[in-house]
């Protein structure tokens, strides 16, 4: 039976691994210099009027919701909000074309729906394969979208359908869903502070 001691060395490993990727992170050259490019998009995003979509499945859906929401309410002050929708939220929209089209559409669907040139979306999928953030993403370059892919290590399909891929140096999907939501509040910290001009306190309740 394990004893407390075992948990302790388990969590301490865990926090190692974690720090450990987001080192790689931060001495990524290319990645940090995309990260701070896909700032610059998204100001330009909301400075026009348009807004931000987001969409992923599993934890990714969930890093989707948690970064539009970021958008939406405030990062580290109290200011407008700024438009950002995530897609897996709708459940009858996304069943009902997951049952009348197939899965694979659930995002292209609606980005054919809700989407407008001068838009920017952002896929998420640690793999960089799924299918319906692929489908997704074609249907905004299509349509005149700037297009954001986070990923993990390889980029998968995914780099080779976006304007830009900012890929998590890991292969382990904790991991990278780890760095995925460092990246969404970087990009959400930095498009407050541009677009209101104010520093953002790094505490808030």
């Amino acid at each position: 039976m394990r004893n407390t001691s075992d948990f302790e060395k388990g969590v301490s490993a865990s926090i190692r691994a974690s720090i450990a990727v987001k080192e790689l992170l931060l001495r990524n050259v290319e990645v940090v210099s995309i990260i701070a490019k896909v700032s610059e998009l998204l100001v330009d995003t909301v400075d026009k009027g348009n807004k931000i979509l987001l969409f992923g499945n599993g934890g990714s859906a969930a890093d989707a919701q948690h970064i539009a929401a970021e958008f939406v309410g405030r990062f580290a002050f109290d200011r407008p909000a700024l438009p950002a929708l995530a897609l897996s939220v709708n459940t009858s929209c996304v069943t009902a074309i997951g049952n009348d089209y197939g899965f694979d559409l659930v995002f292209s669907r609606q980005i054919e729906a809700l989407a407008r040139p001068g838009d920017l979306a952002i896929g998420i999928s640690t793999s960089g394969n799924s299918s319906n953030v692929l489908h997704g993403l074609s249907a905004a370059r299509k349509m005149g979208l700037r297009t954001v892919a986070f990923t993990g290590r390889t980029g998968g399909k995914l780099k080779d359908v976006v304007d830009h891929c900012i890929c998590a140096p890991s292969n382990d999907t904790p991991r990278i869903q780890e760095c995925h939501i460092l990246i969404g509040h970087i990009i959400s910290e930095l498009v407050e502070e541009t677009v209101f001009h104010e520093q953002s306190r790094v505490s808030r309740s």
